[in-house]
This record gives C-alpha cells, structure tokens and sequence, in this order.
C-alpha cells in the first residue's frame, strides 16, 4: 500500500485545541467550545506521532505534505520537516487570516491523484475538516480513488460522508499529543 498524506497543520493545531479543551473540561462541548472561543493552548500535536499514526511502518510513503503559516519563530517548521514532512507556508494576510492553504492542499492532492497508476493500492489522506475540501473528495472518490479523512469528530458532515472513510482523531488525542 502507498499512502499520499495532506495535512492542514493549522486546521489540525486549532481544531485540536478546542477538543482537548473538551476533553479537560474547559468547555461542555464542541459548541461551547466555539462559541466561546476556548481552547486548551497547553495541546499541540506531536508530528512525529501524527507521521507514524498515518503511515505506520508496513506501508510505501508517496508522499507526507503540510501546510500552513510560518509562526515567527521559524524555528517549527524545521521540526516539523525532521518528523518527515514536507513543508509548504504561506505567509498570513494583513487581517491576520490564513490565505491560500486550502487552495494549495486541494490543487496539490489533485495533482498528485493524477500520476497514481494503481488507485487500489493507494491511499490518500487528507487531514483537515473543511467543508471546502468536499469538491475535491467528492471528485476523487468518484474516479475511484481511496480517499479518507482523519480529523476530530467535527469535521464538516459533508466532507465525512463524501470520503471513502472518515477516521477520527479525538480518541487518539493524548496519544498525538506533544
């Protein structure tokens, strides 16, 4: 089996942060958790346990890929590249939004789908939770290619019904915790 990983790292760090703040009791659930905007800043996800949690050890990388935005301490990424990622930032908008990562993700897994000469011993993993990567999924499963999400529980239903399986993070919060 070959395995193509795409990770939203902000997407994963945030939503993470609220879970975990579920989990510790800072808020009720989820809802409460965004609605009052509580997280657990105390989380942050250990790469090299996310790497080995999606690819394990029996099986053939086609590629591990994460985007996001460069902190100011660059000092991250260079981390993040020593767990086995391959890196690729954005700089944020002047509002201090995150541009472009969902963009970048959905044209560079759809690239990569497109030289995959075996679908059935391939997998594609897309760890984020956006509704907006639902095009993309849809596409790909449509054309017969194993697509599955891993990301916390409330990740958008759309996205969790499109995927070819959905596999949630929230039972293995602590063991990819840092």
């Amino acid at each position: 089996m070959r395995i193509y990983a795409y990770v939203d790292n902000s997407n994963v760090f945030i939503e993470g942060q609220r879970t975990s703040a579920v989990e510790t009791k800072l808020a009720l659930d989820i809802y409460d958790a965004m609605n009052r905007n509580i997280f657990n800043y105390n989380w942050s996800p250990d790469y090299s346990k996310l790497y080995q949690f999606l690819f394990g050890n029996d099986v053939e990388v086609g590629c591990a890929k994460l985007w996001g935005s460069p902190p100011p301490n660059d000092k991250f990424w260079e981390m993040v590249r020593s767990k086995g990622f391959n890196v690729t930032t954005y700089d944020k908008s002047f509002a201090g939004k995150e541009k472009k990562v969902d963009v970048a993700i959905a044209h560079q897994l759809t690239k990569d789908a497109y030289t995959i000469i075996d679908k059935s011993d391939s997998e594609i993993i897309l760890v984020a939770g956006d509704k907006d990567f639902v095009p993309v999924v849809e596409d790909l499963v449509n054309n017969g290619f194993i697509v599955n999400v891993y990301f916390w529980n409330h990740a958008a239903r759309e996205l969790k019904e499109i995927a070819t399986k959905f596999v949630s993070l929230n039972s293995f919060i602590q063991h990819l915790s840092f």
